[in-house]
């Protein structure tokens, strides 16, 4: 993958403004979540999408992740074998295939999740941005794509980088409910 053209209008290509300013983005809205999928799968991105809602232990994570990648039988099932695994990912050794411009991981109703296991769910962003910075060292495009059902989640910084709200729902008063 080659980098973002500096002569492009950049504002327009929805990939550049997800990863701006962090590789993890937060979605309120499904249908902005939608569009923003749409457009990815549109230019090439694989788009891997993941139901966090049901998640009520970190092992429910662990057991979604192992099968929605194709992660390894040996996968270990805890955050170091994430991190592990995350690896070999960006190596594009499995779950994200070469071809494509990038990768993005689509958590739906990840607010569920953190209400469940708020420290398990902030470390699988931060090992998501860890990896997406390893990723972009080798051209390749790594994002994470949560989507909440609570407007006002928030969650600390991640691979030192803030999450962020989408630029169509970035004001508060874009995600309250008419």
């Amino acid at each position: 993958m080659a980098p973002f053209d500096p002569q492009a209008d950049l504002n327009q290509e929805v990939d550049f403004r997800l990863l701006i300013n962090t590789p993890i983005t937060l979605f309120w809205r499904r249908e902005v979540l939608d569009e923003a999928i749409a457009w990815l799968q549109a230019h090439g991105y694989q788009v891997t999408r993941l139901d966090a809602a049901r998640w009520t232990t970190e092992a429910d994570f662990h057991r979604a992740i192992a099968q929605t990648p194709a992660f390894p039988d040996y996968y270990g099932h805890n955050l170091a074998a994430l991190h592990d695994a995350m690896q070999d990912v960006v190596a594009q050794d499995y779950g994200w295939a070469p071809e494509t411009t990038g990768l993005a991981l689509v958590f739906a109703g990840y607010d569920k999740f953190t209400d469940h296991c708020g420290q398990t769910a902030q470390a699988v962003l931060d090992i998501i941005a860890t990896h997406s910075r390893v990723a972009a060292l080798f051209g390749r495009r790594l994002m994470g794509l949560v989507q909440s059902d609570d407007p006002a989640i928030r969650f600390e910084p991640v691979g030192a980088s803030p999450v962020s709200w989408n630029d169509a729902e970035w004001p508060d008063s874009r995600r309250r409910i008419p």
